[in-house]
């Protein structure tokens, strides 16, 4: 499943679409330029139980690890995933 990223002054996506149609989609907004904060994360009927959402989470976490920034994940699918992953606290933003 190829993870899309999209990003704009203070807002931005990472997303999964087929054809034209946005499946799976966690959004964010920025807090400077070191913290983005997680606000929603959607995935459609067709993907549920796929593991989309984790892999959502999973691509916000390798962009905040590659830019050296943290997160702040207020979604609270986002934060499920962050409290059963202990290997994604180092982006935290505690």
């Amino acid at each position: 499943m190829e993870i899309k990223f999209e990003e704009g002054a203070t807002k931005g996506a990472f997303y999964h679409e087929e054809n034209g149609t946005r499946l799976a989609e966690l959004t964010f907004s920025k807090a400077g330029d070191k913290l983005l904060i997680i606000d929603h994360t959607e995935v459609s009927e067709k993907l549920k139980g796929k593991g989309a959402g984790k892999l959502l989470v999973d691509a916000a976490v390798s962009h905040a690890r590659s830019k050296g920034i943290k997160i702040l994940p207020l979604c609270p699918f986002a934060k499920s995933v962050f409290d059963k992953t202990p290997e994604f606290k180092d982006v935290l933003n505690n």
